[in-house]
């Protein structure tokens, strides 16, 4: 049996968390896929999941819904990257063509990668998190963003390394695959 976490420890917080976040899940997925059955798929096997992983599941880190949506993030783009890699699949099993415009629609996941990167930065330390948007995210110059902070150019891009290196991990915590 795998380790429980809080919100998905029995049958009951797992059927709690499914009612709090499953619908909103399912809304997701059916605006990634644009296919009702394929939606229910992703999201029962976002809690299969979460289920599997709840000892990783860390509230200090995220919050059960970010974990989750990581989770069906996730999920979405392993589908995708199914029907793509065996499109004739569906011929053979009766489903329909993929219509035009059924890859993952770029706004939204823009929006929620923007979320998620959003929800990591606020794990990092702040200097850190400072100097990764200030040209990471906004694209300004080191040299201004230095002069800006009071710091040697030097100082800027090793906070920027080792931003972007808890930037990862905190992505990586919350468990968001590349």
């Amino acid at each position: 049996m795998p380790p429980t976490a809080p919100g998905l420890g029995s049958e009951a917080e797992l059927r709690a968390a499914y009612d709090a976040h499953g619908p909103e899940l399912y809304r997701y997925a059916v605006r990634q896929l644009r296919d009702e059955g394929t939606a229910q798929e992703v999201v029962q096997e976002v809690f299969l999941r979460a289920w599997r992983r709840a000892g990783s599941f860390d509230p200090s880190v995220a919050s059960l819904r970010v974990w989750l949506f990581a989770i069906a993030r996730n999920a979405v783009v392993d589908e995708v990257r199914r029907v793509a890699v065996r499109p004739w699949r569906r011929t053979l099993t009766g489903e329909p063509p993929e219509p035009p415009g059924t890859a993952v629609d770029a706004t939204e996941q823009a929006v929620l990668d923007g979320w998620l990167v959003e929800e990591a930065l606020r794990r990092i330390r702040p200097e850190h998190r400072e100097a990764v948007v200030q040209t990471h995210l906004l694209g300004r110059p080191h040299a201004e963003v230095a002069a800006e902070l009071g710091v040697p150019v030097g100082t800027l891009r090793s906070r920027i390394f080792y931003g972007l290196k808890a930037l990862r991990l905190a992505m990586d915590e919350m468990g968001v695959e590349p």
